[in-house]
């Protein structure tokens, strides 16, 4: 009987031993950089804590890595987490995707960052914003430059493995609907892709689960955060900065304005292998801790849309 059990319990342990390594979930989900603001180390260590296997910062709060991308990506090694891409902007980068005279350096600066910074991490999208809103509505001929803009740079960053998906945003040259889609059709599908986010859709007038479900081959990455619910179904005007100085218009998962199970499921159903990054904001006064929201964020996808991390 001790040999029987020996030789049972050695079976076991070399069959443990030699099992394939636990297959990487096709949906990952990651914590937004902007969170920290500066303070990224505070970030690596906290989202490594709450269990999540990746972080999205921002160029412009990455200034001392920017030349030493390798002093911080040991710090991501150690801690066991991808840095999922960085987003553009901050000192010595152009970010006019919309005046011929600037998108030149657009362009050299935008494939600059992407292969020296991004490339080392391994990344496999570049999400971007796309600078500030014209006083009125984009041109028909600002929305041409800046879909030119977007196919030269995603032409040379797909040289190096990444996507470029450039991220629809309130405030910004691409926010309402027949924008948005003007631009999806003058880009090349082959080099140009995007970045959805649920609040920022929403708020612009549109409905994030049929954007998403549109342009479904061309989602290389998806930001998740609500608004309140009486944004759901919003076709109205964009709400002001001025109304978000007042009141944040970016809230936790669960407020309401975002139907997250349904997309959710589409992207289940069609096989998104990609990231979902939480992009919460800084709390304000009285809007709770980072820990706290990142907990009532976290609880909320594994209680209401069972994800496992």
């Amino acid at each position: 009987m001790h040999r029987r059990h020996f030789l049972n319990t050695t079976l076991g342990a070399t069959a443990l031993a030699n099992a394939a390594p636990a297959a990487t979930p096709a949906i990952r989900f990651a914590t937004s950089g902007f969170i920290w603001q500066n303070a990224i180390e505070e970030g690596i260590r906290t989202t490594a804590r709450f269990g999540f296997p990746g972080i999205e910062p921002f160029r412009q709060h990455l200034t001392k890595y920017v030349s030493d991308p390798l002093a911080l990506k040991r710090q991501l090694d150690d801690a066991g987490i991808s840095l999922v891409t960085c987003s553009n902007g901050g000192p010595g980068m152009s970010v006019n995707f919309i005046d011929p005279a600037a998108t030149a350096k657009t362009i050299d600066d935008h494939v600059a960052f992407a292969r020296d910074f991004l490339r080392p991490f391994g990344c496999r999208h570049f999400k971007i914003n796309l600078g500030r809103r014209p006083p009125a509505k984009p041109t028909a001929a600002q929305l041409e430059t800046m879909a030119s803009t977007l196919n030269a740079i995603g032409k040379r960053t797909l040289e190096f493995g990444i996507k470029l998906a450039p991220h629809p945003h309130i405030w910004a040259p691409l926010e309402r609907e027949d924008e948005v889609r003007r631009v999806m059709e003058l880009t090349d599908p082959r080099y140009v892709f995007l970045t959805t986010d649920t609040a920022h859709l929403t708020l612009g007038g549109m409905d994030p689960l049929k954007i998403i479900t549109d342009y479904f081959p061309r989602v290389a990455a998806i930001h998740f955060k609500d608004t309140e619910p009486k944004y759901r179904g919003h076709t109205g005007s964009t709400p002001t900065q001025e109304e978000h100085r007042k009141v944040n218009l970016y809230k936790n998962l669960g407020a309401g304005g975002v139907n997250f199970p349904a997309i959710y499921q589409l992207l289940q159903r069609r096989g998104f292998q990609g990231w979902i990054t939480l992009d919460l904001d800084p709390p304000r006064p009285g809007d709770g801790t980072i820990e706290e929201n990142l907990e009532i964020n976290k609880r909320y996808l594994l209680r209401d849309l069972n994800v496992k991390l």
